[in-house]
């Protein structure tokens, strides 16, 4: 027998030949020579890459807007241009079809209940029936199998089993096992986001109403906000206008016509960065009028609402002003007041509040503490949700709308209204003593504004621009204004959309120092394209209630200040193209307020202005600029107001008095000088326009070159918020410059180097600042998105529009040949083909080649098939028009496809890059390697070339080739240092031969990845380092993520084997096919070269697992989750559903099988846990021992901890193991087990051994299916068949079931294994999950457990006809019962009984002859699922052990093997199982008998009857059972049954031994250890009786006498000899107990339990019989333990301990039923209390009977049945104490002595001659009633029956002297205590001579010695009480002396006190212990009996033929029956 394994060549060569990486196939040369013969279909798909799998798709970007943001001005500004290009353009996607993270099909949530496939009634009814032959008779059995008493063929049989065991399985095994939790799978690349508008946390605020006292002119307000930490304003200004149409028309002559833009009420800000810092100022103007701010808000804060009949002409007077300076000052405005909002603080506290809320601002308290008024109608609401930015205490997102009603403002002072002045008003708000709150407020209704979270897609609204957003369903809605946000930091966002504004913000003016009159001033703002006054743009957006835009704006006016401050903001909207000309002008105007004849209302004081462009470059910023007193001379926009122009005037000497400040928002100007530049110089270059003028530098064509170098050198230098910005653009631009190198003075010029260098930089840069915006491979997000949808490569022809971004239109200065300047370029034009017809975008017949090469550039290109056949047909055109010899060179351009040129150039630069760019580009090694990839996938599709092989030169392939192998390199000698870097560099690297796997020659990508290997491996030879090994994973995960893995690997090479080679044949017809087979299930050269892949994974497995590779132990778990995501992938993978597909990518696999035998030490060992559906007994032998394992895999144990996986890789790992098993060809598998050798077959077993432990189903604790009586009946129909249980639940749901997992009706599990009950804690998950979840575990059990039995199918029938077949076989039944002992599910279970049936019939002595363990084992498992709640499974269970029994019968006449099995079987589940259900198996036992009635063949023989009888015995059984069952709760009651029934297995040793094991379980749960023990002692003594007839060995133990020492019980066991007959024959003590190993482990657990129960004495009788057992096998390490064990157990004895309390327990009544009239003696825990035990028993049987049923009879009297109620239960407990005779204890010394073999106990009970309990002294009575059990405690139970009773009465005088004696003992014991205890002495003593209570010593004395009594008996007892007196007083002197030698000085008072106490005791005592009765005092006679001497000065007895104290006083002394 070859051994195909070769296990040990494995592992000795690992080293030479796991890492030596092969010679990969030449992967295209093999296509071409091997063409697939398969026709088309599944299997030709397997073979052949789509034609359809990369395309690139161009999506329209979304616009949030209803129009295109554009500029309105035709611009032909070619930046403009890109700029507004790159922010229009579509997306370009490149869309892999089958791209694998597509495949992994995520399991669909399961609608269905968990009930309808698992199924219990747990509501059987309990109770008792008679037990009868007559019920078993007239029982319904379950339905008959079919054909089960046919006599079939085997083949047939198997076959029928087969066809049903295929029929309905689930495809997809993976889908019900899910991958290990993994934070995100390293294959899986995110998909950026979609580049778009940034926006911060949303606000929408809403104004309701501004209202103050006094209502006589317009108002106008503004909102903003403001950061008080950055002084910055974060938001430009909302302007509103809330007054009333009458109060408008006030201003009618200024008003225009008010755009619908202008009366927006409500506004959206956005917060970026929101804090605690944040304020809403709120600021007010009104109509410039006479006076300053503090007289005009005069009124407002004077007059009052409620006043305004009492004030009505001051207020008309006021109202009558008010419009004459509307009508003459409407349109200046003025300064009114102010208010701010801590925005926080409303946040926070409408979060806080239960409903939407309503908060009012007063002054009058606190700043920032509100008023509250509840208002729910306000707004609808809204759930408090918390989304974190940040501090959590500054979400914007989640808190609920407030309505805020601000009724105080601050009137604005002229002097303070800088942004300054603002900062410090607003810090100060936000201290407790604010300097605001002493000023007097404006006061009114005030300000109503409404403030909630910005809902997602508000409609209505517009954007800063004024651009509708979307939804905009009518234009004449008052729209919502979106704020556009100044940040307070920088925000790193690229521009997506158009947006060009100015804002102006005039600060201050000083005219101090200007002659004239120039007080009242306003500053009109004009932005202008020439010098003309006519030349004033309307850009200027307008405020409220006015037109969009305007040519002028005017600041407010501050009343008489020659030097204002200004807070005005002007808006501008800047033109796209900006000329010289374009410039703002300021206008300061003097406005007289008071109406003067001859005065003009508007006098000009000065002028200045700002050009807009200087040096090209917009300009902002803060400026001071003069102001000039005369009009500016013409020309003077180009020129700066800084130039003292010849002739003007200027204020203050040409100073700087007016400061402004201009701030750009806009995505076409970069505001970055060296961004500037170098744009400029491109659009230069673009333009043709020499000289070109930067700055104040004039650049000729001649330095163009170096210009353009330091610039592009130059970006590093720039802002990196204005990078990123314009970081798509300048991307673009540098792409551009690789791509299309420019033609400067006639010559080419190189700029791929400077562009690589930047872009590195770039890149690096963005990695290093924005390090928080990365994903799991440290993509930064901008980049990724910018690769994903921005990056495209430039139009083919130069003169064409180019649909990228960097297309340059109109210029043929720029050249395609980047390379000339290294090494000769040169494309290999003769691979291409003619021109396609088939291309539809071509007309079939161009007019001229011109025109048709029009047509394919003009064309628009949607999608990658179109886009490639456009480019190569205009090459092959080309080829067509100018024959090859005369394409030369042009002076202007020369042709290159620039999808390749541009990946050339790259790769190329990479290359020869060196020092810190190299370092760069390796940093960000991931950008460069998708830009080199992400147009190429645009080669993928075309027709002009064969096949992938020649699609790229051979120059680009070697520079990708030395790429690899350098980053290879690196990644070897720099993971020990810079780890984080290399793990970025590994993946990168990966991702990108993934993706070059697409569009390269396979065959060359695969050398690329031979090269890495190669590196990594040689590293690791010398290395063994976890982390490398790691990182080899990662990379080979990812290039297995290919969507064409399976293809890659040639899954049809020459490896396949015939395609039917015979089943019964030995081996294939030549060597060759022989080697096929070899080759396919080994990691052969020829299988790693042709499924090259596959190879390497399977490779990189075995070496992980390899024991001797200890070193990489720890990433087992990472190889292990690459196999298992790979065949997950596989087995979703809709491309390979198909069986014969899935079988071909199984193949690839094959060699996983041997991989995990040889593994099968290091995995997790799921059977050491025990199956929870097996007993524990069977476990015992273990399916693998370390040991055994380990010598299979030829290493020892003490070299490798068994089990070094995980339980979840080892899960994984077998889940792969089954996958592989369930799609591999079964012809393939047969033909391999044939070649297996015994060992290797046997190991596989053990294999799927470990798979059923590991795939059982798990009982989950917190499920419950609680079913109403309906329901319950309901289920009961399904589960008898009348309708599918799908059905069933689908009719109650009325809805779709949505399962995944195929039509498996039948599937349900047993009831053993859903006993499941609700946790009343706080679960984790849902219930619906946690049903989920469990159903999903199900069917994997079910679904493994089948692929398991579809193995020792095929195993079977290969093995059946070899000579091994008995070693094999037994394995096989060894798993199949080891599955049976699982939970499973009835799907499952028939199955496997109907392959446990077929393997039965055809190897019938396998179990009767060979295995007889497994044949016990399988009578159990058929037992067990005989008691099934459900029929199918009883059905089936009932077929296969009737079949058992037949067989049996067929070979002898005689089934007494199984009968003694199957008694066995069912006493060993009664006694175990919890859910064990007669009823069910009673159904089963009368199915059996319903077979043997039927079954013709054999109805003449005996087996009928013994049949009968059989089933009549097991019924007899059942009837104990019940019993069992209806005391489950009763643990004593319970006990005894179990002991009843192995009494009546006393003749039968093994069920006996088995139901004393049961009660030892018992025992054990319930802390009973020393009965646990007995029942041990017992079993050994069992063992023992019958070992010994067995076996005649000296140092074994002769039988029960042995063990009469540990317990007296133990004689029980003994056996008479007619009972052990051939005991090999029946069976009888075949069990592993009945061996010396077995006799040993029952004593060495019954010493642990008697440890446990802290009898160290028994512990040493046990090694007394254990000792010479060792001694005789010489086994010096056990005698070690034993020893060590005594020692610990002796020196345990002189310790406390406290054994067990006991008590008389009688039980009265006939509810009771056998309990009645019986008493027992019960042993309770020590220190029980009567109490206790009490309310125990009243509980339970009140709990049974009804708790008015029970009653407790409180005394312990003799009980008269008579005189108790007939309807009631009564119980009598009373507590005992062991009771020794006088000779007894002479042998019980010792406290163990005292509590050990107890037989008798004794209870008093006090009574008086008239009937009551207690009566005087001389009336007392007592009577002691000893008791006698029928076994010694402790016992093998807890209770022992009474079986005899005595009483003794005791008269007063006797109950007197007892009294007394117990007196003197406490006495003598206080006294000679040590250490003396004080307390007790003192506590002693008192109760003894200081007692003054009734029937104290004295009054005991005066009672019954102040007279001789009458009666000549009674004499001795007086003289014997007298003589305790004596010794009693003798007792107290000496307690007295000893209680004064412990006392101290605060007690001497108290010690006075005693003696007194106790002289007068003495006193009074005196003359009644002195009176002799003469009649007593006779001579001495001579003794010869024994006697007890108490004597005064002795305080023990002794025993002596004469007491030497007594000599000449022995009538003094007391014989011994005095004083017992």
């Amino acid at each position: 027998m070859k051994p195909l394994l070769k296990a040990r060549d494995f592992n000795t060569l690992t080293k030479t030949f796991i890492y030596k990486a092969v010679e990969p196939v030449d992967f295209e040369e093999y296509l071409i020579t091997h063409p697939p013969i398969v026709e088309s279909g599944p299997l030709r798909d397997l073979i052949e890459f789509p034609p359809d799998d990369i395309e690139v798709i161009y999506t329209p970007r979304e616009c949030r807007t209803v129009a295109q943001a554009v500029p309105e001005e035709g611009d032909t500004d070619a930046h403009v241009r890109d700029c507004v290009r790159s922010y229009t353009e579509d997306w370009a996607i490149v869309n892999r079809n089958w791209c694998a993270g597509d495949l992994f099909i995520s399991l669909v949530v399961l609608q269905d209940d968990l009930k309808r496939r698992s199924m219990s009634i747990d509501d059987t009814p309990r109770g008792s029936w008679a037990c009868s032959i007559f019920d078993l008779k007239n029982s319904q059995p379950d339905a008959l199998l079919p054909h089960l008493l046919d006599r079939a063929p085997n083949e047939e049989i198997d076959r029928h089993n087969e066809e049903h065991r295929k029929s309905h399985r689930h495809r997809e095994l993976f889908a019900l096992h899910p991958a290990l939790d993994e934070e995100e799978p390293i294959e899986r690349h995110c998909v950026p986001e979609v580049p778009k508008e940034h926006f911060g946390q949303r606000l929408l605020v809403k104004c309701l109403s501004l209202k103050f006292e006094i209502e006589i002119e317009p108002i106008f307000a503004s909102l903003a906000l403001y950061d008080v930490k950055e002084k910055k304003k974060i938001s430009e200004n909302f302007f509103f206008d809330l007054n009333s149409e009458q109060t408008k028309g006030m201003l009618r002559p200024h008003i225009q016509t008010a755009a619908i833009s202008t009366l927006a009420r409500s506004a959206i800000f956005s917060i970026t960065y929101p804090s605690q810092d944040v304020f809403l100022v709120i600021k007010l103007e009104k109509v410039l009028q006479q006076g300053d701010i503090g007289e005009c808000a005069e009124p407002y804060m004077v007059f009052k609402e409620s006043d305004a009949a009492k004030n009505k002409e001051k207020l008309e007077k006021l109202r009558g002003q008010s419009e004459q300076f509307c009508q003459r000052l409407g349109r200046y405005r003025m300064p009114f007041a102010w208010t701010a909002i801590h925005l926080m603080n409303i946040v926070n506290s409408a979060g806080s509040l239960e409903r939407d809320t309503e908060l009012e601002l007063s002054l009058s308290e606190r700043k920032g503490s509100w008023s509250e008024r509840r208002n729910s109608s306000i707004m609808g609401r809204r759930s408090l949700e918390r989304t974190t930015s940040g501090d959590e205490s500054c979400s914007l997102t989640g808190f609920r709308p407030a309505t805020l009603t601000i009724t105080n403002f601050f009137k604005q002072e002229g002097d303070r209204l800088s942004d300054e002045d603002l900062y410090k008003f607003l810090a100060d708000m936000r201290r407790p003593s604010s300097v605001l709150r002493r000023l007097r407020p404006i006061t009114g209704t005030g300000l109503k504004l409404d403030i909630s979270p910005a809902p997602e897609n508000p409609h209505y609204c517009l954007t800063p621009d004024l651009q509708q957003v979307k939804p905009y369903p009518d234009s004449r809605v008052r729209p919502t204004r979106e704020i556009l946000e100044f940040p307070a930091r920088d925000v790193y966002v690229p521009n997506t959309t158009y947006r060009n504004l100015l804002y102006v913000n005039p600060q201050s003016l000083n005219f101090a120092n200007r002659q004239g009159s120039a007080r009242n001033i306003t500053v009109k703002v004009q932005f202008m394209n020439g010098e003309d006054p006519n030349n004033a743009m309307p850009v200027i957006f307008g405020k409220s209630s006015c037109a969009d835009f305007a040519k002028e704006a005017y600041t407010a006016v501050v009343y008489h200040n020659r030097s204002p401050d200004f807070h005005d903001e002007v808006k501008i909207k800047l033109p796209a193209s900006l000329s010289d000309h374009h410039h703002i002008l300021f206008t300061f105007y003097h406005v007289s307020c008071q109406q003067k004849q001859n005065t003009p209302l508007e006098t000009p004081v000065g002028y200045t202005w700002i050009p807009m462009l200087q040096n090209g470059r917009l300009r902002t910023g803060h400026f001071c600029l003069p102001v000039s007193l005369e009009k500016p001379p013409q020309s003077y926009s180009v020129l700066s107001p800084d130039v003292p122009l010849p002739g003007m005037k200027w204020v203050d000497n040409h100073r700087g008095v007016f400061n402004v400040e201009v701030v750009a928002v806009s995505a076409i100007h970069t505001q970055d000088q060296y961004l500037d530049k170098f744009f400029a110089l491109v659009h230069a270059l673009d333009e043709h326009m020499f000289p070109v003028r930067i700055g104040d530098i004039r650049i000729m064509e001649n330095n163009l070159e170096a210009e353009l170098k330091s610039s592009i050198a130059a970006l590093n230098s720039s802002q990196l918020e204005p990078v990123v910005r314009f970081l798509h653009l300048l991307l673009d631009k540098l792409v551009l410059l690789v791509v299309r190198p420019p033609v400067i003075a006639g010559q080419i010029v190189n700029l791929g180097q400077a562009s690589f260098e930047v872009m590195a930089s770039i890149v690096n840069r963005l990695h290093k600042y924005l390090d928080t915006s990365q994903d799991m491979h440290g993509r930064n997000s901008l980049l990724s998105s910018y690769i994903h949808y921005v990056f495209r490569l430039p139009s083919t022809d130069p003169n064409a529009p180019s649909p990228g971004p960097g297309g340059l239109g109109g210029s043929v200065h720029y050249a395609t040949m980047a390379r000339s300047a290294i090494r000769p370029a040169s494309l290999n034009l003769n691979r291409s083909r003619s021109l396609s017809n088939s291309n539809p975008d071509i007309s079939g017949t161009p007019t001229s080649p011109d025109d048709e090469v029009r047509s394919i550039i003009g064309s628009k290109v949607r999608g990658i098939r179109f886009l490639v056949r456009h480019i190569f047909s205009f090459l092959a055109l080309l080829l067509s028009v100018f024959p090859l010899p005369s394409l030369s060179l042009s002076t202007s351009f020369v042709l290159y496809s620039p999808a390749q040129l541009f990946h050339e150039e790259l790769a190329l630069q990479w290359v020869v890059s060196s020092g810190s760019v190299r370092e760069g580009a390796l940093q960000q090694a991931w950008f460069f390697f998708e830009l080199m990839v992400g147009n190429q996938d645009t080669g993928k599709n075309n027709n002009f070339f064969s096949h992938q092989k020649n699609r790229f030169p051979e120059r680009f392939m070697d520079d990708i080739t030395a790429l690899v192998s350098t980053i290879a390199g690196d990644i070897v000698s720099r993971f020990q240092k810079d780890l984080e870097l290399v793990e970025r560099l590994n993946t990168s690297l990966a991702f990108f031969l993934n993706d070059l796997l697409s569009v390269m020659d396979r065959g060359f990508v695969f050398t690329l990845i031979r090269a890495y290997w190669k590196q990594v491996s040689t590293k690791l030879y010398t290395l063994q380092n976890p982390t490398l090994e790691s990182l080899r994973l990662d990379f080979l995960r990812i290039i297995c993520s290919h969507e064409h893995y399976v293809t890659l690997n040639l899954p049809c090479s020459l490896l396949t084997p015939p395609a039917s080679p015979s089943p019964s044949s030995s081996g294939f017809s030549t060597h060759v096919q022989d080697q096929k087979i070899a080759n396919m299930f080994e990691l052969s050269v020829p299988f790693r070269e042709q499924h090259y892949m596959a190879g390497l994974v399977l490779s990189e497995l075995s070496v992980i697992l390899d024991p001797d590779n200890e070193g990489l132990v720890c990433v087992g778990c990472k190889v292990v989750s690459v196999v298992h995501n790979l065949l997950s992938s596989h087995d979703s993978d809709p491309r390979y559903a198909d069986p014969e597909v899935k079988a071909r990518v199984a193949m690839l696999y094959l060699p996983l099988i041997g991989i995990i035998m040889e593994s099968l030490p290091q995995l997790h060992d799921f059977t050491a846990v025990g199956s929870s559906g097996e007993e524990g007994e069977l476990d015992g032998n273990s399916m693998i021992s370390q040991t055994v394992a380990m010598a299979i895999a030829g290493t020892s144990t003490a070299s490798r901890q068994h089990g070094s996986f995980s339980a979840e890789s080892s899960r994984s790992l077998l889940i792969c193991l089954l996958w592989v098993l369930k799609n591999a060809d079964e012809l393939v598998l047969q033909k391999w087990f044939t070649d297996l050798s015994v060992s290797q077959l046997n190991r596989l077993l053990d294999l799927l051994y470990l798979c059923v432990s590991c795939f059982e189903y798990k009982v989950t604790p917190s499920l419950t299916f609680k079913k109403s009586k309906d329901m319950k009946a309901k289920l009961e129909e399904a589960i008898l068949g009348s309708i599918g249980a799908r059905q069933e639940m689908v009719r109650r749901k009325r809805s779709p079931s949505g399962s995944a997992f195929g039509s498996q009706e039948n599937l349900r599990w047993r009831k053993d294994m859903t006993h499941w009950r609700q946790n009343s804690e706080k679960m984790d998950k849902t219930r619906a999950e946690l049903e989920h979840e469990a159903l999903i575990d199900g069917n994997l059990a079910t679904e493994a457990n089948l692929i398991i039995l579809d193995t020792l199918e095929i195993i079977v029938q290969t093995v059946s006809v070899t000579e091994s077949k008995e070693s094999i076989l037994g394995g096989v039944l060894k798993v199949l019962l080891h599955s049976m002992a699982c939970n499973q599910s009835a799907l499952y279970l028939q199955h496997c009984f109907a392959t446990q049936r077929a393997l039965v019939s055809k190897f019938p002595e396998l179990l009767f002859e060979e295995e007889t363990e497994q044949c016990a084992d399988l009578c159990l498992r058929l037992l067990r699922s005989c008691s099934s709640s459900i029929s199918t499974i009883r059905a089936h269970a009932s077929a296969s052990l009737y079949l058992l029994m037949r067989q049996n019968f067929e070979i002898g006449n005689n089934f007494a093997r199984v009968k003694m099995q199957v008694t066995m079987s069912l006493s060993s589940l009664v006694g175990t199982s919890q859910n064990f259900n007669e009823e069910f198996l009673r159904r089963s036992l009368k199915t059996i008998l319903t077979y043997a009635e039927e079954d013709l063949e054999l109805r003449e023989t005996t087996f009928p009857d013994q049949v009968q009888d059989l089933v009549f015995n097991l019924h007899m059984i059942l009837s104990d059972t019940v019993k069992m069952k209806e005391h489950q709760e009763d643990p004593e009651m319970l006990i005894d049954l179990m002991y009843r029934i192995a009494k009546g297995y006393q003749t039968s040793p093994d069920l006996r031994l088995t139901w004393l094991q049961n009660m030892a379980g018992k025992h054990s749960e319930r802390n009973n250890h020393a009965e646990a023990a007995q029942c041990l002692v017992h079993s050994a003594a069992l063992v023992a009786e019958y070992l010994s007839m067995l076996e005649d060995r000296k140092y074994l133990p002769v039988g029960c006498v042995t063990f009469q020492n540990i317990s007296s019980n133990v004689l029980e066991e003994s056996a008479v000899s007619d009972d052990v007959v051939s005991p090999d024959e029946e069976g009888i003590c075949s069990g592993k107990y009945f061996t010396e190993i077995g006799l040993v482990g029952l004593l060495e657990q019954a010493a642990a339990s008697f440890s446990m129960a802290g009898m160290y004495e028994a512990v040493n009788e046990v090694y007394k019989v254990l000792i010479p057992i060792h001694e005789a096998n010489r086994d010096a390490k056990k005698l070690a333990t034993i020893h060590g064990k005594l020692q610990e157990a002796f020196g345990k004895i002189l310790g406390k301990r406290m054994f067990g309390t006991y008590f008389r327990v009688g039980f009265y009544g006939s509810k009771f039923g056998d309990l009645d009239e019986q008493e027992f003696v019960y042993k309770e825990p020590a220190i029980t209390k009567l109490a206790e035990i009490s309310h125990r028993l009243e509980g339970f049987y009140g709990e049974r009977y009804g708790e008015d049923q029970v009653e407790v009879i409180k005394d312990s009297n003799p009980v008269d049945k008579c005189k108790l109620d007939p309807n009631k239960a009564f119980v009598q407990i009373t507590y005992v104490e062991p009771y020794f005779d006088t000779y007894e204890m002479k042998d019980r010394i010792t406290y163990f002595d005292k509590n050990y073999n107890l037989r008798r106990f004794v209870y008093c009970t006090p009574f008086t001659l008239d009937g009551r309990a207690h009566g005087d002294l001389h009336e007392q009575f007592k009577r002691k009633t000893i008791l006698t059990t029928s076994h010694a405690f402790p016992y093998i139970k807890t209770r022992i029956n009474i079986i005899h009773k005595e009483e003794i009465i005791s008269t007063p005088i006797e109950v007197a002297i007892e009294d007394m004696q117990k007196k003197t003992q406490e006495l003598a014991f206080a006294t000679h205590q040590d250490p003396a205890d004080a307390k007790m002495l003192q506590m002693v003593l008192q109760g003894s001579v200081g007692t003054t209570v009734n029937q104290g010593p004295l009054e005991v004395a005066q009672v019954f010695l102040s007279e001789i009594p009458s009666d000549p008996k009674l004499y001795r007892h007086h003289n014997k009480l007298r003589l305790c007196f004596k010794d009693f007083t003798k007792r107290c002197e000496d307690a007295l002396r000893k209680n004064k030698s412990l006392i101290g000085p605060d007690q001497k008072e108290y010690q006075r006190e005693l003696e007194r106490n106790y002289h007068r005791l003495k006193e009074a005592l005196q003359p009644l212990i002195n009176r002799k009765i003469p009649q007593l005092y006779k001579p001495v006679l001579q003794v010869n009996s024994n006697y007890f001497c108490f004597h005064p000065s002795q305080s023990n007895m002794c025993e002596q033929r004469l007491c030497r104290y007594c000599t000449g006083r022995y009538r003094e002394c007391v014989t011994m029956a005095t004083f017992i």
